[in-house]
């Protein structure tokens, strides 16, 4: 029998294509951002590349205490032990991706030491911070973990399609994110995180979406700063 404020069963994919449904503008700016399409056409100014590469290692070192805080919540709050191994297994890239990050800059000549974070990117690593703390419940933070990873895969895929003109050089970031082994992994977290929807009382749902809405509004300002678009 279903407790008074839960969803029933299946409840968990038809919430998520609610919000998907209702936020789909919100959606479609986060992972069809102008500042992707430039790279997807092969219009991109590299400036602007050079600055999400430099605020994104920033970011990922942020991320990463995040991902740690959310492995800590499955390990107390799940009911289905095989996320942690999910989770762990997204944790574990995230040390290649580091690395990843400093040859890249490497690359092109960007030193990766004291960089200032800009708003957009102080904005966001304050909101992976709130859910960090312990009255941050797991089924938040997965969706938000979802959500983050996700909306990367999908901008990312995009120029990877037939017809792109992704530049040469660029090819090596848009594969790292938008390839089909990171697309099953987004897949394996939305399960996750459709799972924990199916059981959660009417309040965690509440937190949930908009923890999702915040992830596509700090998304949209991360591109908006890369782009330039944004004056901070």
């Amino acid at each position: 029998m279903v407790g008074e404020g839960t969803v029933e069963a299946a409840g968990g994919q038809a919430v998520i294509a609610g919000w998907m449904d209702k936020h789909r503008e919100m959606y479609r700016r986060a992972t069809k951002h102008p500042f992707v399409l430039s790279i997807r056409g092969g219009t991109v100014d590299l400036s602007s590349f050079k600055r999400w590469l430099e605020q994104d290692y920033v970011f990922v070192r942020g991320f990463v205490p995040f991902v740690a805080s959310v492995l800590l919540k499955a390990s107390r709050e799940s009911d289905d032990e095989t996320d942690m191994e999910t989770i762990l297994g997204g944790m574990a890239s995230l040390y290649e991706e580091l690395s990843w990050f400093r040859t890249e800059a490497f690359k092109w000549g960007l030193p990766l030491l004291d960089i200032i974070p800009r708003r957009a990117n102080q904005d966001y690593c304050r909101f992976l911070r709130s859910l960090e703390e312990p009255e941050a419940d797991y089924t938040t933070t997965m969706v938000a973990l979802w959500a983050i990873e996700t909306v990367y895969q999908e901008s990312f895929s995009l120029c990877l399609e037939d017809g792109s003109k992704t530049p040469p050089e660029l090819m090596e970031t848009c594969q790292r994110w938008g390839n089909a082994g990171f697309r099953g992994y987004c897949d394996s977290l939305r399960r996750i995180a459709e799972r924990r929807l199916e059981m959660a009382q009417a309040g965690i749902q509440k937190n949930a979406e908009a923890a999702f809405e915040r992830v596509l509004e700090l998304e949209v300002s991360f591109w908006d700063m890369s782009s330039g678009s944004s004056p901070l």
